[in-house]
Formats: C-alpha cells, sequence, structure tokens
C-alpha cells in the first residue's frame, strides 16, 4: 500500500506559480522569437504576437519577483489570479470583437493559452486556500 505524500501548503502554491513563470516565459520568448512565422500559421499580426510576447516577458519577471519572496501573501496570489483571468477575458475579447481574425489554428492558439492560464488560475486559488489553512 502506498502512502500518499502531500507537499507542504506552501510549496503547491510556489510550484503552480513556478510552473505559470515556466510557461509564461517560453510563449513569451516564441512569440518574439517567431513572430513572423507563427503570423503566417495563425493568421494573427506579428505585432499582435510580439505585443503579447512582451507582456509575457513582464509577467515572468513580476511572477521570477513574486517566487524571491520569503513568504507570498494573499493579497499578491490575489493579484495573479486576477490577472490570469484579465488574460482570459482579453484573449476571449480580441476574438469576440474582432481585433483579431485568425485561422483555425490561430483560433486554438489563443483558446489553448486562455484555457491553459484558467488551469493556472485555478491551482494558484487552491493554493492559496490549502496556504491559508496551513
Amino acid at each position: 500500500m502506498a502512502i500518499a505524500t502531500h507537499a507542504p501548503a506552501s510549496q503547491l502554491l510556489r510550484r503552480v506559480i513556478l510552473a505559470d513563470a515556466v510557461v509564461s516565459g517560453a510563449a513569451g520568448l516564441l512569440q518574439l522569437a517567431a513572430a513572423g512565422p507563427l503570423s503566417g500559421w495563425l493568421a494573427i499580426d506579428a505585432g499582435w504576437l510580439r505585443g503579447a510576447g512582451w507582456i509575457l516577458m513582464a509577467w515572468l519577471a513580476f511572477l521570477l519577483w513574486t517566487l524571491s519572496r520569503r513568504e507570498i501573501g494573499a493579497p499578491l496570489v490575489w493579484t495573479i489570479i486576477g490577472v490570469n483571468l484579465a488574460w482570459i477575458a482579453a484573449s476571449v475579447l480580441v476574438l469576440v470583437e474582432g481585433a483579431i481574425a485568425p485561422n483555425a489554428l490561430g483560433m486554438a492558439f489563443v483558446l489553448a493559452q486562455a484555457a491553459v492560464v484558467a488551469v493556472f488560475a485555478e491551482l494558484q486559488f487552491f493554493g492559496l486556500r490549502r496556504q491559508q489553512r496551513g
């Protein structure tokens, strides 16, 4: 019989924030380094991709700064969750409002990013709850 072990409360939150940083950084670098080819494949203007890439680089810096804190307080976690929810809303809004008109692959790209961010936001919420329960 295996014994299940749980990471300490703060470790779940830190691990999820680290995963958010890694994925956001990778996506940002991809969008900055390959905006031209991605633009052709996704039918999303390269300027939009570069802009999103720079936003993701700033987000990466913020998340790394957060991880450098000895303790990550609830207000900071709520800020992270709020920004993630804003990213999801913005992703949907640019599609619904027609700010971008991607092809099917581009639509999948935007929605997949939003879905991944939603998972991070949810896990960050659960990590915060676990941290608060001790």
